[in-house]
């Protein structure tokens, strides 16, 4: 009897760290070819996605404990691209970006069109959806802000294919040029460093001439949207700002919230 699909990913990715790493190493390199390899050697199926696999452990699930007990205090096993079908068990400071629950959330007049409130099929197309429709890119960077493609599937340099769930351009009043990848966390997701580098380094390579500035957002409530802009620091990701916005009927703002909202426009010029 076959294991089923989480188990046996999870049995494909301990077999090719355990033949390959040694105390002491930081990167354990492999391809998508040992995937294969692993599971004959196991006498398991191969799955008919081996992309599913890595994409399951960069971005959806937890690594095996086997492989997680061997990263020092304060660091993390995370799995990167490499190149084309290359990849490698990568050591990473152990960060996350959690929602600051102490923030306050702006409210925002809800301009979702309720047709789109309605037939967004999943959290992540109902918040891409969301911040398109209520500028929260632009109201957020303080930039005029243009969503150029969604669901970007491509190819970078050094790392092989990746997925950038928005990609906005952007200018600011000085006339200049931005590059804006956006992730779109759903349900318990965290931010990690693997997305954000990996959209970084499609800006780098794509858009050399613009200036790039990653988003991540994330539902707090079904009308409350918590956004960060963050970077990576010594293989480390990190919040340069952290926003909540909630969106309501105008009708829902009061005087006493917009009279709040003046005063903290003033003191920020």
């Amino acid at each position: 009897m076959q294991p089923n699909v989480n188990n046996r990913y999870s049995m494909l990715v301990e077999h090719i760290f355990s033949n390959r790493y040694k105390a002491g190493l930081e990167v354990v390199p492999f391809s998508r070819e040992d995937l294969i390899d692993a599971a004959q050697l196991l006498d398991i199926e191969v799955p008919r996605n081996l992309g599913d696999v890595l994409y399951s452990f960069r971005f959806r699930t937890t690594l095996p404990e086997a492989i997680i007990s061997t990263a020092p205090s304060g660091y993390e096993w995370v799995i990167s691209g490499t190149g084309r079908g290359l990849y490698a068990f990568t050591l990473a400071s152990a960060s996350r970006i959690l929602p600051n629950a102490s923030l306050l959330a702006v409210k925002i007049p809800d301009a979702t069109p309720q047709i789109i409130s309605r037939y967004a099929a999943s959290d992540e197309q109902a918040l891409l959806a969301r911040l398109r429709y209520n500028r929260l890119i632009d109201i957020f960077l303080s930039l005029t802000a243009y969503s150029l493609q969604n669901h970007l599937r491509t190819t970078v340099s050094g790392i092989g294919q990746i997925e950038i769930d928005e990609l906005y351009v952007g200018l600011n009043h000085s006339g200049a040029h931005f590059i804006i990848p956006v992730q779109a966390k759903g349900g318990t997701d965290q931010i990690g460093v693997v997305q954000t580098q990996q959209d970084l380094a499609f800006c780098a390579d794509k858009f050399p001439d613009l200036i790039p500035r990653a988003v991540s957002a994330q539902f707090l409530s079904h009308d409350t949207i918590a956004m960060f802009e963050v970077v990576v620091i010594e293989n480390s990701v990190k919040a340069v700002s952290e926003r909540h916005f909630q969106l309501v009927p105008a009708e829902q703002i009061t005087e006493a919230e917009l009279a709040m909202y003046r005063t903290q426009a003033g003191s920020a010029r």
